[in-house]
């Protein structure tokens, strides 16, 4: 199997056991990201929204690492402390995607790491040829 680990000091390291992405073939497969600024590995400063913007800047990071963008990621999962907020994930997935959008799920969960209140991680395929 053809795997390689993408890493980048332009998203957050690793703060455990994980790479940020790993790329089979193909496919990449991006860690879960949290609002950490990658220069201070601090939680982002702000309210939920400033914080789901620095997920989809930490993700963007990350895909462009890997030689891809954003509009190459086919499945997205978005944990969220308080499923209230959903709207307003939406809302800024907007400014950073557009159609067709990814496959995507969203999750209540009790607790995100560093106290958070909203993580994602997806799949990316790159080098896709068109198919009808």
């Amino acid at each position: 199997m053809s795997k390689k680990v993408i890493n980048t000091p332009n998203a957050p390291q690793a703060i455990g056991t994980y790479s940020q992405a790993i790329k089979v073939y193909d496919t990449i497969y991006l860690s879960g990201q949290i609002p950490l600024v990658p220069e201070t590995m601090e939680v982002a400063e702000g309210d939920i929204a400033a914080h789901i913007r620095q997920v989809f800047e930490n993700l963007k990071a990350v895909a462009q690492a890997a030689d891809g963008d954003l509009s190459d990621i086919v499945k997205l999962n978005v944990y969220l402390t308080d499923l209230t907020n959903f709207p307003i994930v939406n809302e800024i997935m907007a400014e950073y995607f557009q159609q067709p959008y990814p496959a995507r799920a969203a999750v209540g969960v009790a607790a995100l790491p560093k106290g958070v209140g909203v993580e994602m991680d997806g799949v990316m395929i790159l080098n896709t040829v068109p198919y009808n």
